[in-house]
């Protein structure tokens, strides 16, 4: 199959003037800021903890961008920290508290029809130096699609030794948030139905079941009381 970057079309760019992107360090700052003013403005939203202390902190943070030539950027940035020194084996010297472990960026660059025309890595912090070559593995999704059953494409092409395993499973989240993205920006998308004329996205999660009052409003055709008996 011809690779869709032979036809320049995976040209990577940032526009002059784009906010420039916090490190590893100030981006888990800036994570454990936001989370400590919940907390203080009794926005915590989960059950009150039990006394606790923290092991391990791991921040990803993921955008969409659409671009000028009609491509789209999606972007991935992970970092892994402890609130402790930590030894490492590969490391002569401790890794001071906050300081990264996991230093990970991910590009993917789309088109219109979701599918792969350009995956980029960045390894900035990594447990060895040789880990870094794991970047290029990523390109093994180039050309395929973002759409149901990417999942399994990823774990099926990226297991084991083939790749880093932090840097496939970043391509997971990266392609709901790339369809979160499209959906901000197309007005009316034409909901997708299957062969028989069902919509797809019924029954795909918890509020599409039949049953809930989110199908009943969307597809009242397709809509079924609690306990009327299954369709044939």
């Amino acid at each position: 199959m011809t690779d869709p970057r032979d036809e320049g079309a995976g040209v990577v760019c940032r526009a002059s003037g784009a906010e420039a992107l916090p490190t590893g360090p100030i981006l888990a700052r800036q994570s454990n800021q936001r989370i400590e003013s919940h907390i203080q403005g009794g926005l915590m939203p989960l059950s009150a903890a039990t006394a606790r202390r923290e092991i391990h902190h791991r921040v990803i943070d993921m955008k969409a961008y659409e671009r000028e030539d009609g491509l789209f950027d999606v972007e991935a940035h992970l970092v892994d920290s402890k609130p402790f020194a930590f030894e490492r084996a590969a490391s002569p010297e401790p890794i001071p508290p906050g300081e990264a472990l996991h230093d990970l960026w991910v590009r993917i660059t789309m088109d219109g029809d979701c599918v792969v025309r350009r995956i980029d890595a960045s390894s900035d912090v990594t447990p060895h130096s040789i880990c870094k070559g794991a970047e290029s593995s990523l390109e093994l999704m180039v050309g395929e699609r973002i759409a149901s059953g990417w999942s399994s494409r990823v774990k099926q092409r990226l297991h084991g030794s083939v790749s880093c395993t932090h840097l496939m499973e970043m391509l997971i989240p990266l392609a709901t948030t790339a369809l979160q993205g499209l959906m901000g920006i197309r007005k009316s998308p034409a909901r997708s139905l299957d062969a028989n004329g069902v919509p797809r996205q019924l029954n795909s999660c918890y509020a599409y079941e039949v049953h809930r009052d989110v199908v009943k409003f969307l597809w009242p055709g397709h809509h079924r009381a609690p306990d009327a008996p299954p369709q044939e």
